[in-house]
């Protein structure tokens, strides 16, 4: 399974992956299942980290690798999909990824109600 995860999920399994459903634990855990990371998440994190938010090791992108999560650009075929998406949603972050999801056939892991109202698979966090 191809999953994306969003800036929350990506945030407990460093911090307290308990807080996490067992469904999306086992599948981040599952070495079989690709995880990804979309610059879109990171760059969330680096605002926050910034406006002193939140705290996150310098290596962050270190911290990817070992936990063996693969890195998702955003492209001009995402940015594209934008247009086609309803506005269930207004945070851009959320939907570059909802994009990402729909053009790469990936199926989020997150906790957010409105990310479910749109046509992407989609796992609880």
């Amino acid at each position: 399974m191809k999953l994306l995860i969003d800036t929350h999920v990506l945030l407990w399994w460093l911090d307290d992956p308990a807080l996490l459903s067992k469904d999306a634990r086992s599948a981040i855990q599952n070495g079989r299942n690709t995880i990804y990371v979309s610059a879109a998440v990171t760059w969330e994190i680096m605002i926050k980290q910034s406006l002193g938010k939140l705290k996150m090791p310098d290596t962050l992108d270190q911290v990817l690798k070992v936990n063996r999560f693969s890195e998702l650009s955003i492209t001009v075929p995402h940015t594209l999909t934008l247009q086609t998406l309803p506005v269930h949603h207004r945070d851009p972050f959320d939907r570059i990824l909802v994009a990402q999801a729909l053009c790469e056939e990936l199926t989020i892991i997150s906790r957010d109600a409105n990310i479910q109202k749109y046509s992407v698979a989609y796992l609880l966090a």
